[in-house]
C-alpha cells in the first residue's frame, strides 16, 4: 500500500514554499504516493496542482472569522487535528513557521511522524515572544526538519540540528539546459518581487553608476509589485535621475528562461532569504551572476565566491557597483563562472531533489 503523506502549509499563492510544495507533491503523486495538501486558504494567483494531488481546506469556515482571535487560532488547530484523525496519513509535513506551530499542536499525542521544513532566515523570523514559547514546548515532537542552509540549521537546538537535512529547492525544468547563447546583450537583470528586503533600490543606485561608465548597458527588474512601497521607491529613483530610458521595471514575467537568458549579468542584492529560487534559476541559465553574501547563507549554500559567482557583502553598495563593473569588463571571467554556474541543475533538479526528499520520508516512517 501507498505511504500517504499530508503536507500543510497557508496556501498556494505563488511563492517560494508553495512552489516546492506544488513541485514535491506532484512527483510524490506521480512516485506512486498517496498525497494531499491541507490549506488554510486559496489566494488569488496560486500554483497548479497535478489532478492526482488532492487538496482539502482546514481553514477557518465562515461564521468562524467574527470569533475573538484565541478562537480562531483553537479551530485552526482543531480542523487539521480532524483531517488527520480522517485520513490517517503515514507523515505530516507542514511548511514554514505558523503552519509548522499548527501542525505540532494538531499532531500532539498522536502516533504520527512531523516533518517540518524551516524556509527562511530564523533570525527575526523565529525570534519574537511566542516562539520563544512555542519552540521549547513544540520543537521537542519533531520528529526531522529540512532546512535550506547551514545558516539556519545553526540557529537551532543540538537537537534539531541532528534530526535535520540540508535539501536544496528544485529548479524548475524549464530553466534547465537552456542553450548558450551566441552573445550576450549589453542588458543586467534581477528578477524577484519587489519588497524591501531585496533591496532593488541599492542596485539602482549601483547600476547609475556602472552607466556612467557603461552608458551601452540598461538595467531591467523582473517581479511583481508586493505592495509594500518598494515599487514606488524605485520609480522615484528612476525619475530622478531621468533613467527611463535605461532602467526598466518589467512586471512580473511566465517566461523568465527566455527573457533573461541572453543578458550580461545577473545582480541579487537581498539582505535576507532563505534559498533564493530566482538565484538558482539564474545560475541554471548560466547568467554570471554578482550576489550579496545574505543571511541565512543561502547564496553562498549554492555559489562559491570566483568559482562559479560573485559574493559580495549586504548593503554594499560600492562592491556591487565594483562587482558589476568586473563582469561587464572581463567577459571571459564572466563566461567562465556563468558556465561553472550552470552546473547547479546537477544536484537541485527536481529528481535530485525529490529523491532526497523520498528517502528522508521514508527513513522517518520506518523509525
Amino acid at each position: 500500500m501507498a505511504r500517504k503523506i499530508i503536507f500543510h502549509l497557508n496556501c498556494l499563492e505563488q511563492g517560494g514554499a508553495e512552489r516546492v510544495v506544488t513541485n514535491l507533491a506532484d512527483q510524490f503523486a506521480q512516485g506512486g504516493y498517496d498525497v494531499v495538501i491541507a490549506t488554510e486558504w486559496y489566494g488569488e494567483n496560486e500554483f497548479k496542482l497535478n489532478p492526482a494531488v488532492r487538496r482539502v481546506h482546514v481553514g477557518l469556515r465562515g461564521s468562524d472569522e467574527n470569533k475573538p482571535q484565541l478562537i480562531r487560532q483553537w479551530l485552526r488547530v482543531k480542523y487539521l487535528r480532524r483531517l488527520l484523525k480522517e485520513e490517517k496519513p503515514d507523515i505530516l509535513i507542514p511548511f514554514a513557521r505558523k503552519a509548522i506551530y499548527r501542525g505540532l499542536l494538531a499532531a500532539y499525542f498522536m502516533k504520527l511522524p512531523v516533518l517540518i521544513s524551516i524556509r527562511t532566515d530564523p533570525v527575526g523570523h523565529y525570534t519574537e515572544l511566542l516562539d520563544k514559547v512555542q519552540i521549547p514546548l513544540l520543537f521537542p515532537r519533531v520528529d526531522g526538519c529540512v532546512f535550506q542552509t547551514e545558516g539556519a540549521q545553526k540557529f537551532f537546538a543540538p537537537r534539531l540540528q541532528k534530526n535535520s537535512r540540508i535539501i536544496l529547492n528544485p529548479i524548475n525544468a524549464k530553466y534547465i539546459g537552456c542553450p548558450k547563447p551566441e552573445h550576450r546583450t549589453k542588458t543586467i537583470v534581477q528578477s524577484g518581487r519587489l519588497v524591501d528586503f531585496k533591496n532593488q533600490p541599492m542596485l539602482i543606485r549601483a547600476f547609475l553608476k556602472v552607466h556612467r561608465k557603461h552608458p551601452d548597458y540598461d538595467l531591467k527588474i523582473y517581479g511583481g509589485d508586493s505592495f509594500d512601497g518598494t515599487k514606488e521607491i524605485l520609480e522615484d529613483l528612476i525619475r530622478e535621475n531621468h533613467a527611463q530610458e535605461f532602467i526598466h521595471l518589467m512586471g512580473a514575467s511566465d517566461t523568465l528562461e527566455k527573457d533573461m537568458a541572453d543578458a550580461a549579468l545577473y545582480a541579487f542584492t537581498s539582505d535576507w532569504e532563505g534559498l533564493p529560487n530566482a538565484l538558482m534559476e539564474a545560475m541554471a541559465l548560466g547568467l554570471p551572476i554578482v550576489a550579496t553574501d545574505c543571511p541565512c547563507g543561502g547564496p553562498r549554500t549554492i555559489i562559491t565566491h570566483e568559482k562559479d559567482g560573485l559574493l559580495i557583502p549586504i548593503k554594499d553598495e560600492g562592491a556591487l557597483e565594483e562587482g558589476m563593473n568586473r563582469l561587464i569588463e572581463d567577459p571571459e571571467l564572466a563566461e567562465r563562472l556563468g558556465t561553472e554556474a550552470r552546473k547547479i541543475a546537477d544536484t537541485a533538479n527536481g529528481q535530485a531533489v525529490y529523491e532526497q526528499w523520498r528517502d528522508y520520508i521514508e527513513e522517518l516512517c520506518q523509525k
